[in-house]
């Protein structure tokens, strides 16, 4: 489907048209429309790839879709919504949605002491400046106050991340990338990419090759968020197998998944004379001849299968698959190198490596089309007996293929035993409604567990990865009404390459930290990773996937779905039952006068006081600083504005960072912390140096500059006044440094990955990563000595650190 329908809102009495396009091998002609679910009648709407609907009425309104048909098979479109107002209806509310943003430790809101004050969003739409109470001082704040009707703002969606050796880590250097058949970049020297999703996508299917031929072909089907921003994902690949050398007059039998000795799962027997060069002339020289297998009875290798296990049915819906192991096929002439197919050829499968009797008899072989990431079948696995040495007492299931251009094959059943998880992401272990995250990354791996024994599984035979958005995500995944441990799942969740971490199972489970009641949650068998040894990663869980019995009212609330029942577990209530992430809260504090979100490039509005001005550009400026004291301490970072008129002595924000023990020098840290980048405010007209101090909270006393800083700073006037001992003012430079000032510079399309690599390089000036190291004597810009009991007024952290043991 390379076109599908757009949502519409019409008034009652106009007409609307939607438009779908499909594209295949023979050329679709056939179109049929839907509505809600239901076909309308061709004669009456006289419809083909286009529907017309006139003089609209109420009940007309819902969702349209349409399916293209050919005798080689079906696709359906996305569906469509359309909203039909009544006359003199509004269609734009003005009613903001809430949107809450956490002020400062010392700016309690109510009597509970909530720090969180809503600011309102909507599109673009004209804020009001407003100001809160604080401590004895106000603390400025942009709210919306009323939305209205405006162009439509187009996000900017992108998909970001590294491509790496499955086994090794090794980056694939210079990768070419490939949207479709079309050619769209490159992966960087560490295998970083950036892909622009483009508009209107509703599958993204990514191929990344490797021009050395070290590694097979990766075709994935890449996540992204629909409301703008970036989403990270690691794409692993999988290392070609050696080639041997085959003679191509004689048979041969190349056995699949025969690797950490366990029985082959099954092999590809080439009859004599098998292979053809592409003009069909038969080849009977010495071939070289690699077959990659990936075992899906192998943990490991989940992350390294192509695309995301999914076909077309009869009805063009994409369904899913339950695999059993791929291969990948590369024949070469051995003087020439070039490239050889096959005529038919036998594919082998033990049935003895099937464990569920109604799998034998819906095996079948698909190729995979590296253009729409999606399986096509190839043939079907009959029974057999086995007729090769000792082997002729088991049962065989055989296909036979030809490979010519696609040489990624699959051993697969259609599962229809299908439901869907409901989890969602939040900024910490409160798991406060307000406080969920977006653009998490949630993936679920179906498991086949051994018998009697769920949390050792026998093989993985799915995977599947969706984006968090407003109300959390809803995973496909195979389940079973019959046996809640046919099939378990195992969920991970990253944040921008961040792990996020799981809830704890162990020593107690506690339903209400799960996010699922009793007596739902004994069935699902919940384990963090941690369960049994505490020294494993607590970043994903295993569940069974138990169907929901309609007849239990305790297992109508979810977290587990019945497949028809996507809707409701997309609008599900966060009252419902749901399983839960959370990322470990560090200390670390971010206040924007301007609110936006990181990930939703389409919340950085074009204001003066905004953090990052320019929408299309991130840049993340971090100043090193030295702590001289017994225990670490919180920074703060206070930015105003410093030399434009606009903006002078004006708030932009607050950022706090915990500083981070020296783990060689005694009563030394180090802190690095972000401050608003000196530059061009959104006109693009005028230069602001921001002025920016550098506060550690208790009492402290700045006791040296980095002369390099020091020396930089005088070259470039003014110098700010810095008569307060408890802190460090400057104005910010406006051209990028390094650090040898202790000063640093980043620019992204990633804010939260830039950042990380900005913390890492001004931790010890090198990493490209996240450091917890400090090296004290690396471009230290500035240095403070604190007393070990703060006097004064003391902040929140340091109550905390000071607090006595038995507290």
């Amino acid at each position: 489907m390379v076109l599908h329908p757009k949502a519409k809102v019409r008034v009652a009495g106009q007409e609307v048209t939607f438009c779908c396009k499909a594209s295949g091998t023979p050329v679709p002609k056939k179109y049929y429309w839907y509505h809600n679910g239901t076909m309308l009648e061709r004669k009456v709407h006289r419809y083909g790839s286009r529907l017309t609907l006139r003089r609209l009425a109420p009940e007309q309104a819902g969702t349209y879709h349409c399916k293209a048909s050919t005798e080689a098979g079906a696709i359906k479109s996305a569906p469509a919504q359309l909203t039909v107002l009544a006359q003199g209806q509004q269609s734009c509310k003005p009613e903001p949605e809430p949107s809450l943003v956490e002020l400062p430790s010392e700016c309690p809101q109510d009597a509970t002491g909530s720090r969180y004050y809503n600011v309102g969003r909507c599109p673009p739409a004209p804020m009001e400046m407003r100001e809160i109470p604080c401590a004895g001082s106000l603390l400025p704040v942009k709210v919306v106050a009323e939305c209205g009707c405006g162009p439509c703002a187009q996000p900017r969606v992108l998909v970001q991340g590294r491509v790496t050796a499955a086994d090794t880590g090794e980056p694939l250097r210079f990768g070419q990338i490939f949207l479709g058949g079309r050619k769209v970049g490159f992966t960087g020297y560490k295998g970083s990419f950036t892909i622009e999703v483009p508009p209107d996508t509703q599958r993204l299917v990514a191929r990344f090759v490797d021009r050395q031929q070290r590694f097979v072909d990766a075709v994935k089907v890449l996540p992204f968020n629909r409301r703008g921003g970036a989403v990270y994902q690691e794409v692993k690949m999988l290392r070609k197998k050696e080639p041997v050398d085959l003679d191509g007059s004689r048979s041969n039998a190349i056995p699949l998944g025969e690797a950490n000795g366990r029985e082959p799962i099954g092999e590809l027997v080439l009859p004599a004379g098998a292979f053809l060069r592409p003009s069909g002339e038969v080849f009977k020289g010495t071939v070289k001849a690699s077959v990659t297998f990936l075992d899906a009875r192998d943990m490991a290798t989940a992350g390294a299968a192509s695309s995301d296990l999914s076909f077309t049915n009869t009805d063009g819906e994409i369904v899913p698959l339950r695999t059993y192991g791929m291969f990948a096929v590369d024949f070469q002439e051995a003087e020439s190198g070039a490239a050889l197919q096959t005529g038919p050829v036998e594919v082998r499968m033990d049935a003895g490596q099937v464990w569920m009797p109604e799998h034998l008899q819906k095996m079948k072989l698909w190729s995979l089309n590296p253009e729409t990431g999606l399986w096509e079948e190839e043939g079907v696995l009959r029974p057999a007996r086995g007729s090769r040495g000792k082997r002729e007492e088991r049962t065989f299931l055989v296909g036979n293929l030809e490979i010519r251009e696609r040489r990624l094959f699959n051993l697969d059943v259609p599962e229809d035993r299908r439901c869907f998880v409901k989890v969602r992401a939040y900024s910490n272990e409160k798991f406060n409604p307000y406080e969920q995250l977006e653009g998490v990354v949630i993936s679920l791996i179906n498991l086949e567990p051994q018998p009697g024994y769920p949390a050792n599984p026998r093989a993985w035979g799915r995977f599947d990865s969706v984006v968090t958005g407003p109300n959390g995500a809803c995973l496909p995944a195979f389940c079973d009404s019959q046996r809640p441990d046919a099939y378990s799942a195992y969920v991970t969740a990253t944040l921008g390459g961040e792990e996020l971490e799981a809830v704890a199972s162990s020593p107690k489970l506690n339903p209400n930290a799960v996010g699922v009641s009793q007596p739902y949650l004994g069935k699902l068998g919940y384990r963090r990773l941690d369960h049994d040894d505490p020294n494993l990663k607590k970043t994903a869980f295993q569940i069974n996937v138990a169907k929901p019995d309609p007849n239990n009212v305790d297992e109508t609330n979810g977290p587990i779905y019945p497949y028809r029942s996507l809707e409701e577990c997309e609008e599900a209530p966060v009252s419902a039952n749901h399983l839960r992430f959370y990322r470990v809260e560090v200390d670390k504090y971010e206040y924007n006068v301007v609110p936006f979100k990181e990930s939703d490039l389409t919340s950085w509005t074009g204001d003066y006081l905004s953090w990052w001005p320019n929408p299309q550009e991130f840049r993340a400026c971090f100043i090193k600083v030295q702590i001289e004291g017994p225990q670490e301490y919180m920074v703060r970072s206070r930015n105003v504005g410093g030399s434009h008129p606009r903006t002078r002595g004006q708030l932009y924000g607050l950022r706090d960072t915990r500083s981070v023990r020296d783990t060689l020098l005694e009563n030394t840290s180090g802190a690095c912390v972000e401050f608003k980048c000196s530059g061009m405010l959104f006109d693009q007209s005028l230069v602001d140096r921001t002025l920016v101090s550098i506060i550690p909270q208790g009492s402290c006393r700045r006791t040296a500059v980095n002369s390099l800083l020091q020396e930089y700073l005088n070259r470039h006037p003014p110098v700010a006044e810095n008569n307060h001992t408890a802190a460090f003012t400057m104005l910010a430079p406006v051209d990028p440094l390094g650090h040898n000032y202790g000063i640093y510079t980043v620019t992204d399309q990633n804010p939260r990955l830039a950042k990380e690599i900005a913390i890492g390089r001004c931790f010890d000036g090198t990493s490209d990563g996240f450091s917890r190291e400090m090296k004290a004597d690396t471009g230290t810009a500035v240095t403070f000595t604190c007393q070990e009991r703060p006097t004064g007024r003391e902040s929140f952290f340091q109550r905390l650190l000071t607090a006595p043991a038995e507290a």
